[in-house]
């Protein structure tokens, strides 16, 4: 499937757009604040202007996260280690609360024994994902992206590129 037929690709260029408009819009209150003549709506005006420059750094490294991790998981794919999760299933679909735990233990002991592996961190975050823990899930994945960044810049440098 191509990227441009990925729903969540487009749903995620889809709110960076809106996201980005929001942002326009504050930003050109913010400056139209700056350029009246009372020092508070000057000062209200630099104030508001924090908000669409915190934004557009927040965009920035979650769609570099995005992309890293869609770079990961697209190595592990090349490498048939892809984390796929088996067990027992719900009528929904996700795995049980038992099979989720068997999955997270799994994942955590592969990680207790290579650290700074970053396909055991994203293992990690693939299975707090199947234990409903989205924020346990991030963070394992952006240390995971730390860990595969490092790993590819030192790999260029020895390279010599």
């Amino acid at each position: 499937m191509g990227v441009f037929r990925n729903p969540g690709f487009l749903a995620a260029v889809a709110i960076t757009v809106i996201v980005a408009l929001y942002f326009a819009f504050v930003a050109d209150f913010a400056f139209a604040f700056i350029r009246a003549d009372e020092l508070a709506a000057r000062g209200l005006g630099a104030a508001l202007l924090v908000l669409p420059l915190v934004g557009a750094w927040w965009l920035y490294q979650e769609w570099r996260l995005g992309i890293t991790v869609q770079r990961m998981a697209n190595q592990l794919d090349r490498e048939g280690r892809l984390p796929v999760h088996s067990g027992e299933r719900s009528a929904s679909g996700r795995l049980t609360e038992e099979a989720a735990e068997a999955v997270y233990e799994t994942a955590r002991r592969d990680v207790d024994e290579r650290p700074e592996d970053w396909s055991a961190w994203f293992h990690v975050g693939h299975a707090y994902e199947a234990n409903r823990d989205r924020s346990a899930a991030r963070k394992a994945l952006r240390y995971a992206a730390d860990l595969y960044r490092a790993e590819r810049k030192a790999d260029r440098r020895a390279r010599g590129i």
